[in-house]
């Protein structure tokens, strides 16, 4: 698995990220979806980055810097052909991996708290991330879960 960063013009990066939009658009009210679309992944405080499998794409996944200290995963999807072959936990050991690089105390995030993503949300607490209080923008909301951790934990 090579992971690297931008690709957001490729074909594939853009048909996956379709995909994640399309499958979360039904989970929630449009209010409660928090996934960044293209110009959201664009914007100059998130990072994202690419796993691939040789050519193909094995899933990406996204880095916001809320402060200087404190950092946001975001965008993480793993392709349907990759599923449960370690990709969304190399992905997540990268994003960490990262923001001990720029220096971030925290990381955080937000998922959905349905039953959907409840493989996600077993994720995250096999790496440390325990629930936590709406950080930044977000409000307290029945759809979502808020998770955190140190980055040096």
């Amino acid at each position: 698995m090579d992971i690297r960063p931008g690709m957001l013009e490729d074909p594939q990066v853009l048909a996956l990220l379709r995909e994640h939009l399309d499958t979360l658009a039904p989970t929630a009210p449009a209010e409660s979806r928090h996934a960044l679309n293209l110009d959201g992944l664009r914007r100059a405080d998130v990072t994202f980055w690419c796993a691939w499998d040789g050519l193909v794409l094995a899933g990406f996944g996204a880095l916001r810097q809320l402060d200087p200290r404190h950092g946001e995963i975001k965008s993480m999807r793993t392709a349907a052909t990759h599923l449960r072959q370690g990709v969304a936990a190399q992905m997540l050991r990268h994003l960490i991996d990262e923001a001990a690089i720029r220096g971030y105390e925290r990381l955080s995030l937000e998922t959905g708290s349905m039953a959907f993503f409840e493989p996600a949300r077993h994720l995250y607490t096999a790496f440390g991330f325990v629930p936590c209080a709406p950080f930044g923008d977000y409000r307290a909301d029945p759809n979502s879960v808020f998770m955190t951790r140190e980055v040096n934990a």
